[in-house]
């Protein structure tokens, strides 16, 4: 397991997911796709990440579909 990755993934997620974000294909397939830059910009492997969670899509998606006024805590 990879402390690193998933302290990068939750503080990632922290900046870059606006409580605005749609939860649309291709909103979370560009967000995907920006955090794998980030982390690669960062010197962080993917792997670091994938080992940490089942999908990095899904992960985002729950993501933004927390911040949806009308779904329970």
């Amino acid at each position: 397991m990879s402390a690193r990755g998933i302290n990068f993934l939750d503080q990632w997620i922290a900046n870059n997911v606006p409580e605005t974000a749609k939860a649309d294909v291709i909103s979370v397939d560009e967000l995907t796709d920006k955090l794998i830059a980030d982390a690669k910009s960062l010197g962080k492997k993917r792997v670091e990440i994938d080992e940490e969670v089942d999908s990095l899509y899904r992960t985002i998606l729950d993501a933004i579909g927390h911040f949806d006024p009308g779904l329970p805590e």
